[in-house]
């Protein structure tokens, strides 16, 4: 088959790679329909993410179920279904307490309690490096599913893949994000990064009652979607001093909820990356300094952006004078995703109106490069594996 592989930092090809098999009873082969590439795949291709072999990469794809080990009740040849991005056994601790990206059985090398840089990590992800599994992704014309009557979830005909695969990943994920922050209505909202993820926490924000978004992104492209699509305020920190600038908004006091939906790769100056080369730091935490300032005494940081590494001079002094609660970890899918789904069936959200650029699977290396470089003013890119 066809798949995405990542050979090296800044190097990923289509290749012709083997099929996928059946490797336990409880597996099923999917025929990828659409796959999508995430910022977090960006990780990986930057080398901010190690990894040390060829992978084929993909944690946000759906599609038709292809075959079907003999241990699945759930699936059955011909069902259209979308994954979850974590991959959970169902059974163990985390995964009975609604913690299903900590499951304790599907990161079979690299599982631990410890959390540590190079091993000890949480559950399996989809196509996300060795350390959290090393199972191959969805950017691939089939994919082995694992746990099949755990995660992938059945959905209508009706719909079409555009408006159900952000399900997979980005959706939940800016969910989390909102509800983390528990939110009892008419709150300000700021969202630092107007990228997907982003985009997607300003609609899970509107959802959940809140009375005031802010999208924050170095980029006039990304801030004009968010406010065609969301219906959001938007500053630009090239333009204002966002910290400032939100409160003023907010009668000095700062944002109730501040979302880092950026991660440890944001726009950074020569200084900054000096000082992350002197401290052994992998990117910045640039983004949650300015999280931290802007957001309220008593307020909520919530973190979906990745990072991979200690950094140094983290204001602990400032999170405990401001009193901040901060939450912050990989998304958990399978608490959301039935009653997401439900919001896309009711029509009161729209996901797919953050696309703009649909390619076959064979472009996937051009689609790569501009989300990458931010070219062609791209703000989600979809591959179609059988175009």
């Amino acid at each position: 088959m066809k798949a995405a592989v990542f050979h090296k930092p800044g190097d990923i090809s289509v290749d012709t790679v083997e099929d996928p098999k059946i490797q336990h009873p409880n597996d099923v082969i999917l025929k990828v329909t659409s796959t999508a590439i995430c910022g977090s795949d960006l990780h990986i291709l930057s080398g901010g993410v190690p990894q040390p072999k060829d992978l084929v990469l993909g944690h946000e794809f759906m599609g038709i179920v292809e075959e079907v080990g003999a241990g699945v009740t759930k699936l059955k040849k011909g069902d259209r279904v979308v994954v979850p991005f974590p991959i959970s056994c169902g059974h163990c601790f985390f995964c009975t307490h609604g913690a299903s990206p900590h499951c304790e059985n599907s990161n079979y090398e690299h599982y631990g309690p410890d959390g540590d840089l190079t091993d000890k990590k949480g559950g399996a992800l989809y196509g996300y490096t060795d350390l959290y599994g090393g199972y191959s992704g969805g950017q691939a014309e089939y994919v082995r599913v694992p746990y099949a009557d755990i995660s992938p979830r059945i959905v209508p005909d009706n719909l079409t893949d555009e408006q159900v695969l952000f399900l997979t990943d980005i959706f939940p994920t800016g969910w989390s994000a909102i509800d983390w922050a528990q939110l009892k209505g008419g709150e300000t909202v700021a969202i630092f990064g107007s990228g997907p993820v982003g985009m997607m926490a300003q609609k899970a924000a509107w959802l959940n009652g809140a009375g005031r978004v802010i999208a924050i992104d170095v980029l006039d492209y990304r801030l004009e979607k968010a406010k065609a699509v969301n219906h959001v305020e938007t500053l630009n920190p090239h333009k204002v001093d966002v910290v400032e600038a939100i409160r003023q908004m907010t009668g000095g006091r700062g944002a109730d909820v501040c979302v880092d939906a950026v991660g440890f790769e944001p726009e950074r100056g020569v200084m900054d990356k000096i000082k992350s080369a002197v401290n052994f730091e992998v990117g910045s935490m640039k983004i949650l300094d300015l999280c931290f300032e802007s957001v309220r005494r008593s307020g909520t940081v919530s973190i979906v952006g990745v990072y991979g590494s200690p950094y140094d001079n983290f204001p602990m002094f400032r999170i405990f004078d401001k009193g901040i609660t901060i939450k912050q970890g990989q998304a958990p899918v399978l608490n959301y995703i039935d009653h997401l789904i439900d919001l896309v069936k009711e029509e009161k959200v729209v996901l797919d109106d953050i696309i703009s650029h649909t390619l076959p699977l064979s472009e996937a290396a051009k689609g790569y490069e501009m989300f990458q470089k931010k070219q062609d003013d791209c703000t989600k890119v979809v591959l179609k594996p059988w175009s």
